[in-house]
Protein backbone atom coordinates (compact mmCIF):
# COMPACT_ATOMS: atom_id res chain seq x y z
CA UNK A 1 0.00 0.00 0.00
CA UNK A 2 1.59 3.24 -1.10
CA UNK A 3 1.04 6.77 0.12
CA UNK A 4 -1.10 7.82 -2.84
CA UNK A 5 -3.63 5.07 -2.08
CA UNK A 6 -3.75 6.04 1.60
CA UNK A 7 -4.14 9.70 0.66
CA UNK A 8 -6.99 8.85 -1.72
CA UNK A 9 -8.73 6.77 0.96
CA UNK A 10 -8.46 9.56 3.52
CA UNK A 11 -9.70 12.14 1.02
CA UNK A 12 -12.66 9.91 0.17
CA UNK A 13 -13.39 9.37 3.88
CA UNK A 14 -13.46 13.10 4.53
CA UNK A 15 -15.66 13.59 1.46
CA UNK A 16 -18.13 10.98 2.67
CA UNK A 17 -18.20 12.53 6.15
CA UNK A 18 -18.87 15.98 4.68
CA UNK A 19 -21.53 14.61 2.33
CA UNK A 20 -23.33 12.86 5.20
CA UNK A 21 -23.18 15.72 7.70
CA UNK A 22 -24.02 18.61 5.35
CA UNK A 23 -27.83 18.25 5.31
CA UNK A 24 -28.09 18.10 9.10
CA UNK A 25 -25.68 20.95 9.69
CA UNK A 26 -27.15 23.28 7.08
CA UNK A 27 -30.76 22.77 8.16
CA UNK A 28 -29.85 23.07 11.83
CA UNK A 29 -27.97 26.30 11.11
CA UNK A 30 -30.93 27.64 9.14
CA UNK A 31 -33.32 26.85 11.99
CA UNK A 32 -30.92 28.50 14.43
CA UNK A 33 -30.80 31.71 12.39
CA UNK A 34 -34.59 31.82 11.99
CA UNK A 35 -35.14 31.23 15.71
CA UNK A 36 -32.52 33.87 16.58
CA UNK A 37 -34.26 36.42 14.38
CA UNK A 38 -37.62 35.49 15.91
CA UNK A 39 -36.21 35.82 19.42
CA UNK A 40 -34.62 39.17 18.62
CA UNK A 41 -37.88 40.52 17.22
CA UNK A 42 -40.08 39.26 20.06
CA UNK A 43 -37.45 39.73 22.80
CA UNK A 44 -37.99 36.17 23.99
CA UNK A 45 -34.61 34.82 25.05
CA UNK A 46 -35.29 31.21 25.91
CA UNK A 47 -32.40 28.91 24.98
CA UNK A 48 -34.44 25.73 24.94
CA UNK A 49 -36.57 26.90 21.99
CA UNK A 50 -33.59 26.88 19.67
CA UNK A 51 -32.27 23.58 21.03
CA UNK A 52 -35.59 21.74 20.76
CA UNK A 53 -36.24 22.95 17.21
CA UNK A 54 -32.72 22.03 16.09
CA UNK A 55 -33.12 18.60 17.66
CA UNK A 56 -36.42 18.06 15.85
CA UNK A 57 -34.87 19.10 12.53
CA UNK A 58 -31.86 16.80 12.96
CA UNK A 59 -34.09 13.84 13.86
CA UNK A 60 -36.34 14.63 10.88
CA UNK A 61 -33.36 14.73 8.52
CA UNK A 62 -32.12 11.43 9.91
CA UNK A 63 -35.54 9.86 9.38
CA UNK A 64 -35.90 11.22 5.85
CA UNK A 65 -32.33 10.79 4.61
CA UNK A 66 -31.25 7.86 6.76
CA UNK A 67 -31.55 5.35 3.92
CA UNK A 68 -29.42 7.47 1.61
CA UNK A 69 -26.84 7.94 4.36
CA UNK A 70 -26.69 4.21 5.01
CA UNK A 71 -26.32 3.45 1.29
CA UNK A 72 -23.47 5.95 1.03
CA UNK A 73 -21.68 4.43 4.01
CA UNK A 74 -22.20 0.90 2.67
CA UNK A 75 -20.78 1.85 -0.73
CA UNK A 76 -17.69 3.38 0.86
CA UNK A 77 -17.23 0.38 3.15
CA UNK A 78 -17.51 -2.02 0.20
CA UNK A 79 -14.93 0.05 -1.67
CA UNK A 80 -12.51 -0.21 1.27
CA UNK A 81 -13.09 -3.97 1.67
CA UNK A 82 -12.48 -4.46 -2.06
CA UNK A 83 -9.18 -2.62 -1.76
CA UNK A 84 -8.21 -4.68 1.28
CA UNK A 85 -8.98 -7.93 -0.55
CA UNK A 86 -6.89 -6.98 -3.58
Amino acid sequence: MDTTLVTDLLRDAVGVAIKLSTPMLLLSMLVGVVVAIFQAVTQIHEQTISFILKLIVVVGVLLLAGGWMMDTLQDYTRQIFTLIAS
